[in-house]
């Protein structure tokens, strides 16, 4: 069996926050909570959850971004400390906000080129990012421009030509698509789509909204308070079983002349989620909660081969 692109084993990622009062203790914020995940080289993966759930935060440990607290994430076979250059180039990170992640002071060959910055010819640099615009549906008129004279997918499209220019193993999209118009929402996905079946990446796409993952993913995994909760193939959005993911899918809107959505099960999930301690995270929110749901956290077990939920009363 070969060797998976990612293997985190028990990762736990811990924030203290400022004190509440003076001589009092620092609160802790779990964001990610011991997740254990592997994934295959070359496969497409996604990790949906709503914001909160620890999904962008784990994203940044896969990159080496952020450091582990406890555990051991490996990418590529190679162990991360919190050092985004142990894997020299081999990993990179589309962000969310195509405004925010390019500086709009420097020009688009100079913000495609950044990541090859051991490389000191310069018109190597500007051929390479010439090649990497041009991958991205770009050309290369388009390198002495600023960020400014493009649109939102445009620039977005740039984000992506920076991430490939060093000819990445792994490429992970956060929100690749949130923050553009739906118009432009299918040509962004359509291009992610194509990379990766012509580059043969392995992709991990972090997002909310299941239409993107269940279009652009193989495998899919769940993500609440920092915990997965479901891991199987992206066929499990159509048949969920834990309750958190039938909530997600039951809140995806659907036009359906004559027919009403029922509210109830909208206002049972409503609260303030699970207190610290044992028992599963979701109990407070969730309909089929029994009293054993209060005690013993439910591990992450097989309900299916390759599909593993973390509920000790599934659908």
């Amino acid at each position: 069996m070969s060797q998976p692109a990612i293997a985190v084993e028990a990762a736990a990622k811990l924030y203290r926050l400022p004190r509440e009062r003076l001589f009092g203790p620092r609160p802790v914020v779990r964001a990610v909570d011991g997740v254990d995940l592997a994934v295959p080289a070359g496969a497409s993966f996604g990790i949906i959850g709503e914001s909160g759930s620890g999904k962008s935060t784990l994203a940044r440990l896969v990159v080496g971004l952020e450091r582990a607290t406890s555990g051991t994430v490996r990418v590529l076979g190679s162990r991360l400390a919190g050092d985004p250059r142990a894997l020299e180039g081999r990993a990179q990170m589309v962000f969310q906000d195509p405004y925010g992640s390019l500086d709009p002071r420097r020009r688009i060959g100079t913000i495609v080129a950044e990541p090859l910055w051991r490389e000191r010819d310069g018109a190597v640099r500007r051929n390479k990012a010439a090649a990497s615009l041009a991958a991205v549906g770009l050309g290369a008129g388009d390198l002495d421009k600023y960020p400014h004279q493009f649109s939102g997918g445009q620039r977005q499209r740039i984000a992506i030509a920076r991430s490939l220019v060093t000819d990445p193993e792994l490429l992970v999209a956060d929100e690749p698509v949130s923050a553009l118009d739906v118009s432009i929402r299918a040509q962004v996905l359509n291009l992610l789509a194509e990379l990766v079946a012509v580059r043969r990446l392995t992709m991990v796409v972090i997002s909310h909204d299941l239409a993107v993952i269940a279009y652009l993913c193989d495998r899919v995994a769940v993500m609440y308070r920092g915990r997965i909760v479901e891991e199987g193939a992206a066929s499990l959005l159509d048949h969920p079983a834990h309750p958190y993911t039938i909530a997600l899918r039951d809140a995806v809107p659907r036009l359906e002349p004559g027919r009403r959505r029922h509210r109830g099960r909208r206002d049972r999930e409503a609260g303030e989620g699970a207190p610290a301690g044992p028992g599963c995270p979701y109990r407070t929110r969730c309909p089929r909660a029994l009293p054993v749901c209060a005690a013993d956290t439910p591990p992450l077990a097989g309900q299916a081969p390759g599909h593993r939920v973390a509920c000790h009363n599934p659908g």
